[in-house]
């Protein structure tokens, strides 16, 4: 097996003495987790490590893998420049993993590096790390806005490779857990928070891989995690392979959840259909959708009659015949909301109606969720089948006096100036829990500047339909 073991840890900076000062010690259970791990790399002696970071470079639609004979970096940003870290990438490695991305269509290599300086996410495994073992070569890879399958399909592709060369390899998958533990946090509290702490910490513990790849995401992105789709890409580098596991340590005392794990092969690499873990998620996946499309109310199913009708054949269909009354018979405006695997595919609407039904609304608003929002390709005959719609039917917009007449899990906001600017933001999305944050985005999507403008503040209630 090319993959010797892989070990899950977190990177808050202030686990490195020089940045904490001793404020290390009030995680002293994680740091004798990591204290541990590196004693068992030493003892492993891989010849490369991995090591997957949600702080390395990041794209949408590729994953970076850094490039060169070798990178440094320091915590100078957290006030500790003397706190220095240099390695040796595994160019060999990298070369070879780019040929195997290449011949099996993932989108991954080394092209587009913005930052070559190691990041935090990387330095922190090293601290450790290297104060036990240097001999090896590192591989560094950035996450990305891929699905989950996507990041397991390169982890497997690390495998390959390793395989290939003989290398020995030792995986550490870096990110912490919720952001969102505790009221005093930097980060404010989520019940979110701790639900996917415990999630992710109990299926590490039973090695259940396919458990980190089936996480719910609007779970992920309420808790604010980081380091998910890491695990996930590490978790594709033990496909068909039985695994043991343990969960050494997890603590959140400053609000962020830090778990420290351990996952080692017991059984002959690739060999074992019951650990085709890939498999068992596209299947678990495809079921989810099916009842999910199977409980779309007549608003959800009149969206993807329109959008599906056009996207296959460039049909605009009309309203059909036996909707209920409230679709036919009133105006109202809307949002129509595409999601794949939790991630926004699309997303248009209006603020007022602007035909003759709110069915018509919907249907023009589907049309253009899927051709028309600017952050988005079009969408193509091959996704429908994984697109999760939300229609949002919105209530008259009213005028507030000021930020705290606004909720953002009830009232969507509308940030407009007299000259015809005009941002908005529906409720209840994952990831936006403060008002604050509300009004920034909307203004922002208006090209408003809150501090230079005067602008004014409108809320609204919606129906949202599943």
């Amino acid at each position: 097996m090319p993959v010797l073991a892989a070990f899950v840890v977190p990177h808050p900076p202030l686990i490195v003495p020089a940045v904490g000062r001793g404020r290390e010690a009030g995680i002293q259970a994680t740091v004798d987790a990591y204290e541990r791990v590196a004693r068992e790399i030493a003892e492993l002696a891989p010849d490369t490590i991995v090591i997957s970071s949600p702080h390395a470079t990041l794209y949408r639609d590729y994953f970076h893998v850094s490039p060169g004979a070798s990178a440094r970096g320091d915590f100078r940003r957290f006030g500790a420049p003397q706190a220095a870290y240099q390695a040796t990438y595994d160019t060999e490695f990298v070369a070879a993993l780019e040929r195997a991305c290449a011949a099996q269509g993932i989108e991954a290599g080394t092209l587009g590096e913005r930052e070559p300086e190691l990041d935090h996410g990387t330095m922190i495994p090293l601290h450790f790390v290297q104060e036990q073992y240097r001999d090896f070569e590192l591989v560094r890879i950035g996450l990305s806005g891929f699905a989950p399958g996507e990041h397991y399909r390169l982890g497997s592709a690390v495998a390959q490779v390793g395989r290939e060369l003989g290398r020995r390899i030792v995986w550490i998958a870096s990110g912490d857990l919720s952001h969102k533990l505790t009221p005093d946090g930097p980060y404010g509290y989520a019940p979110e928070g701790p639900r996917f702490d415990e999630w992710v910490c109990d299926a590490l513990a039973r090695a259940d891989l396919v458990e980190l790849l089936a996480c719910d995401p609007s779970l992920a992105e309420r808790a604010a995690e980081c380091g998910l789709r890491s695990f996930q890409m590490m978790a594709g580098a033990f496909d068909r392979t039985p695994l043991r596991a343990e969960l050494l340590s997890h603590e959140g005392p400053f609000g962020v959840g830090y778990g420290v794990a351990c996952l080692y092969p017991t059984g002959a690499e690739a060999s074992d259909p019951s650990c085709d873990r890939l498999a068992a998620y596209e299947q678990r996946r495809a079921r989810d959708l099916a009842q999910r499309h199977a409980a779309e109310d007549a608003y959800v199913r009149l969206a993807r009659a329109s959008l599906e009708a056009y996207v296959r054949d460039g049909t605009r269909i009309s309203p059909p015949p036996g909707l209920p009354a409230e679709l036919t018979g009133r105006r109202a405006g809307c949002f129509v909301s595409l999601k794949v695997d939790g991630a926004l595919r699309g997303c248009i609407g209006t603020i007022a109606p602007t035909w003759p039904s709110l069915a018509e609304e919907i249907c023009a608003n589907a049309i253009s969720a899927a051709a028309r929002d600017p952050r988005f390709d079009p969408v193509r005959p091959d996704e429908l089948g994984d697109l999760v719609y939300d229609v949002d039917v919105l209530g008259e917009p009213e005028l507030v006096a000021g930020i705290d007449e606004l909720d953002p899990r009830r009232y969507g906001v509308i940030v407009s100036c007299a000259d015809g600017r005009r941002g908005l933001l529906l409720p209840d999305l994952d990831g936006v829990d403060t008002v604050e944050e509300q009004v920034e985005i909307a203004a922002r999507k208006g090209g408003i500047d809150l501090f230079g403008d005067a602008y004014r503040l409108e809320r609204f209630e919606v129906v949202r339909h599943l």
